[in-house]
């Protein structure tokens, strides 16, 4: 689900760091940088469309920063490249997402026929519930 290439961000927007990932992994991993931090300006990228640059700040949430900075953190794998990869998998499917058009939800009624089986149902299950009552004797 790749964006299509005009949605490509310039190479000037991207910034790739290698950081020390955390979790379990022995002594190597005090020593190798295997985690990516992928970030890309936004306004480092002229191009892109405003309505997709509005869906992008809204679908990446707490990855934008307050400079409009998308930061992508990829740390899933043991490799450097493989971090790499995903880092820049995660950004094409965030671009992706955003380029597609909401639907516009159009408000409707319901009919008459669905009200009158809405009201139907509940005097069945008010009848149910009234049965349930005490047991009276008749003497």
């Amino acid at each position: 689900m790749s964006p299509a290439p005009s949605l490509q961000p310039p190479d000037a927007a991207l910034d790739i760091r290698f950081i020390r990932a955390g979790g379990p992994g022995g002594q190597n991993v005090n020593k190798v940088a295997s985690a990516v931090q992928l970030r890309c300006d936004l306004k480092a990228w002229p191009q892109l469309p405003d309505r997709i640059r509005a869906r992008l700040r809204t679908l990446a949430g707490r990855r934008l920063t307050d400079e409009d900075v998308i930061v992508i953190s990829a740390q899933r794998f043991r490799t450097q490249e493989h971090n790499r990869r995903d880092a820049f998998e995660r950004l094409d499917e965030l671009i992706a997402r955003a380029s597609i058009e909401p639907k516009v939800r159009r408000a409707t009624k319901p009919t008459r026929a669905s009200k009158e089986r809405r009201l139907e149902g509940k005097q069945q299950r008010s009848q149910v519930k009234s049965a349930r009552g005490k047991v009276r004797q008749f003497d």
